[in-house]
């Protein structure tokens, strides 16, 4: 039972959950430019459940990762232990304890996610496909106030009538959540759709609990100043912040916006630190950049294959050399190295070649692809049927074929990210090297 609540929601700046950005560093980032609550990015339950716990001496973190898997799905520290939520992206009641009860000493409180209407989160019903399974929404939220020492809330998106949002919030409160986040848009509503400032305001006032405003990044949030008007436009107890922190996570200091420039090294000081993933820090830092990406500095950190590479392009290798000296960590490159994937293969039988294979850049004949081309010229020479041999490169997760063929092994230097794996798409529980023959 939720017997006391650690964690108050009101009168708190929130940074908001966000896809990639809210991972360890831009959460600490919020931290020290003054946010009050940081929301981890959304976690899906029947993948984190697979996760194992482990205390990282090196870095002082606790890290939750997947056997197969080097990079954790969660990370968190000492410093944010006491702010941290982690956000749950679930459909099942159970499996949401399980996930949560992982993780519940490690965190201040946990979230569900009935509000984004990605694919990616209302697959299986989660997201905001939740909104439309009341019964299922209070049978989660009723089992984590249950099963929880610390305190529960969620976070949705308005309904298309008010009336339905009303009756829906009143019940998610009867199930003992401490507070309700509320995305002032509809489902199907994206940025460039006004924030329904009056719909937040009139939800704040059918419950008792505190309401958290989200979604007025840009329309009404530029800077500190503008966080108060609009926690007063909407009623709200607390205001929560997506995309004007992605874009400069100094919108939560009092004082005022820090240049871009500044932001990002401060970024990368905190990255460093805590060894994030340096696609991860890519990701982060260009989406601050904007419009500057096209720059040399931008152009250089597009191009980054290690986080030592993107810190020479901020002139901060003197800075990454000795933080890393300080934690006894190799202090060299650290360029990506193909070796440990392609251990199984003598790289002397393999046919290197450098180029980029795309399936869109190939005009199929007669309606075939080149692997069909390929298949059956093989058949009609009797030779044996071609086989595809796909490994994962763990520091990136990125997969490269090697093909057999007539007796001999063929690759490309070109590693594909999982997105653009058309002709074969491997699940990512697949064992290191396993062999599919692609017919």
């Amino acid at each position: 039972m939720n017997s006391n609540e650690k964690l108050s929601y009101r009168n708190k700046n929130i940074l908001a959950p966000m896809v990639r950005i809210g991972r360890l560093p831009t959460r600490l980032l919020a931290l020290q430019y003054g946010a009050d609550i940081i929301y981890s990015e959304e976690i899906i339950d029947h993948r984190f459940i697979q996760c194992k716990r482990t205390i990282n001496n090196a870095l002082d973190t606790i890290d939750f990762t997947l056997d197969h898997d080097s990079r954790p799905m969660f990370r968190t520290c000492a410093v944010e232990k006491s702010k941290v939520v982690l956000q749950l992206g679930t459909a099942n009641a159970e499996r949401a304890l399980k996930a949560a009860k992982l993780v519940e000493q490690d965190v201040a409180g946990i979230d569900v996610n009935m509000g984004c209407p990605k694919e990616y989160s209302t697959k299986g019903g989660m997201g905001a496909a939740l909104l439309t399974n009341p019964e299922n929404i209070k049978d989660i939220l009723t089992t984590l106030v249950k099963g929880l020492s610390i305190p529960v809330t969620c976070k949705i998106r308005v309904l298309p009538e008010l009336k339905d949002t009303i009756k829906l919030v009143q019940m998610i409160e009867s199930t003992g959540v401490v507070a309700l986040a509320v995305h002032g848009r509809r489902k199907e509503e994206r940025p460039r759709h006004t924030v329904r400032v009056d719909e937040i305001r009139a939800i704040t006032e059918a419950v008792s609990i505190p309401v958290i405003a989200n979604g007025g990044s840009e329309d009404c949030i530029q800077s500190y100043s503008d966080i108060e008007k609009f926690r007063s436009a909407t009623g709200a107890s607390s205001v929560m912040i997506a995309r004007s922190a992605q874009l400069n996570c100094s919108v939560f200091r009092k004082e005022g916006l820090l240049p871009m420039e500044q932001v990002i090294k401060d970024y990368l000081k905190i990255a460093v630190r805590y060894d994030n993933h340096y696609i991860n820090c890519k990701f982060c830092i260009l989406e601050m950049m904007k419009e500057k990406q096209e720059t040399p500095v931008g152009q250089a950190v597009r191009s980054a294959l290690s986080l030592e590479q993107i810190c020479a392009a901020w002139n901060m290798t003197e800075y990454l050399q000795s933080s890393r000296l300080k934690r006894g960590l190799p202090t060299g490159s650290d360029v990506i190295n193909d070796e440990p994937a392609l251990k199984k293969f003598k790289n002397d039988d393999i046919i290197t070649m450098d180029f980029v294979l795309k399936r869109c850049d190939y005009r199929m004949k007669n309606g075939k692809s080149p692997k069909t081309i390929l298949l059956e010229w093989c058949r009609g020479k009797e030779e044996k049927e071609p086989v595809y041999e796909t490994v994962c490169r763990d520091s990136d997760r990125r997969f490269n074929s090697v093909l057999t063929c007539g007796g001999k092994m063929y690759r490309s230097t070109y590693w594909r990210r999982p997105c653009l794996q058309n002709a074969l798409k491997p699940d990512l529980n697949m064992k290191p090297y396993e062999k599919k023959s692609i017919t």
